[in-house]
């Protein structure tokens, strides 16, 4: 069984053919997948579909590019977590690629999210771009490790993936590595060890090769593990034992499927 570890299904682009994406899911072997909060108004139809179907999950959290929405604290995280299908915190981190002023308030709230997954035990899903010094910085100083997590979608350099192993993180890779242009991720994803390494779609963005292009969904989770064991010169058999398992021991609230 493969995994996909962060999809926003709740997305218009995916929202409106549930139907289709899950049977697409079943038929390239895909059985679980987490879907992901980035804003608490639209908490309520990500959870429905945690709800609604059991090989589907939660996450709770306002995502950092996010501005002018309802800003979440930390009381208001913990209960809304406190549901059986809401197995993390986040996405929640860092970005100054769209928030190029580096604004305070991105920071504070990276904050509350830590303490957040600390108090719930729950770990934290975290996006971090072109803020990778402050996304560490802050992980540090609040004491992420504690709570333990995943840094999505990476694209950084080897240096911070090191970090982020050091804090006790996975490292999860999309359809990115896939990209024939991403050849420093490559060489990252050859070197995560095989018991730190997640894979996700984050669809409908960053369709994998052969479906570059298109809306991307969980089902095609499957390229990236492909992807990863070419790079890494191992069975794609192996890839998708170690990144179910991390999956499960990292999300261990999600009840894995006999």
């Amino acid at each position: 069984m493969f995994v996909d570890s962060h999809c926003h299904l709740d997305f218009p682009d995916l929202a409106n053919r549930v139907d289709d994406v899950l049977a697409t899911m079943a038929a390239n072997g895909v059985g679980t997948a987490l879907c992901i909060s980035v804003k608490l108004e639209d908490f309520p139809r990500v959870l429905g579909l945690a709800e609604r179907h059991a090989h589907l999950w939660a996450t709770v959290g306002v995502h950092p590019d996010n501005d002018g929405v309802d800003e979440p604290d930390v009381a208001r995280l913990v209960a809304l977590a406190d549901h059986p299908k809401v197995v993390a915190i986040g996405e929640t981190g860092l970005d100054y690629y769209w928030q190029k002023d580096a604004p305070e308030w991105q920071r504070e709230r990276f904050r509350v999210h830590i303490r957040a997954a600390r108090e719930t035990g729950k770990p934290l899903v975290i996006h971090t771009r072109s803020a990778a010094e402050d996304t560490l910085r802050l992980m540090r100083e609040e004491g992420a490790g504690e709570a333990g997590g995943v840094m999505h979608c990476f694209t950084e350099t080897w240096a911070v993936a090191e970090a982020a192993l050091e804090l006790g993180f996975y490292i999860s890779f999309s359809g990115i590595v896939t990209f024939r242009n991403a050849k420093d991720l490559k060489e990252v994803a050859r070197r995560v060890p095989l018991d730190r390494l997640l894979i996700e779609t984050d669809s409908p963005y960053l369709a994998p090769v052969p479906h570059r292009g298109r809306t991307n969904e969980p089902g095609w989770v499957v390229h990236v593990a492909e992807e990863i064991a070419r790079l890494r010169d191992i069975p794609l058999a192996s890839v998708e034992q170690a990144t179910t398992d991390n999956f499960f021991r990292l999300f261990r609230h999600v009840q894995r499927p006999l």
